[in-house]
């Protein structure tokens, strides 16, 4: 269904840094850059989604889409915990711990919330997290 996610920045190298290793914990690849853009996916598979940081086109700065977040999905919750710490030691801001939400969907749903640099909200989710430790 998505075709790809694009979000902005204001400091390309500095989200280039803090995303190049959250995707390769997802084993996403560097997919085309230049000098206002990043992009990840996965080379063999043109169905997988793309991920673009880039530079605003119009040149106003980039801003933060209230209510807007990324989710990024895993395969086990344990990788939940481990791109968490990553995003959060590479710059990133909490935004809700690794854990369980019910409420939603049992004890399956398990995810981790964060902000990059610029603000914008991502999810490492799982939806099996309780047979997938």
């Amino acid at each position: 269904m998505i075709g790809y996610v694009t979000l902005g920045t204001n400091d390309l190298a500095r989200a280039h840094a803090f995303y190049a290793p959250l995707f390769e914990i997802l084993h996403l690849a560097p997919y085309y850059q230049d000098e206002t853009v990043v992009t990840w996916g996965d080379l063999d598979d043109e169905t997988v989604p793309r991920f673009y940081v880039c530079l605003p086109y119009d040149d106003a700065p980039a801003t933060v889409g209230n209510g807007t977040m990324t989710a990024l999905r895993v395969p086990a919750a344990s990788g939940v915990d481990d791109l968490y710490a990553l995003a959060l030691k590479n710059g990133g801001s909490d935004e809700g711990v690794p854990g369980f939400r019910p409420e939603l969907y049992g004890e399956r749903f398990y995810v981790g919330y964060v902000r990059d640099p610029d603000g914008n909200k991502l999810a490492f989710v799982c939806y099996d997290g309780k047979s997938n430790p």
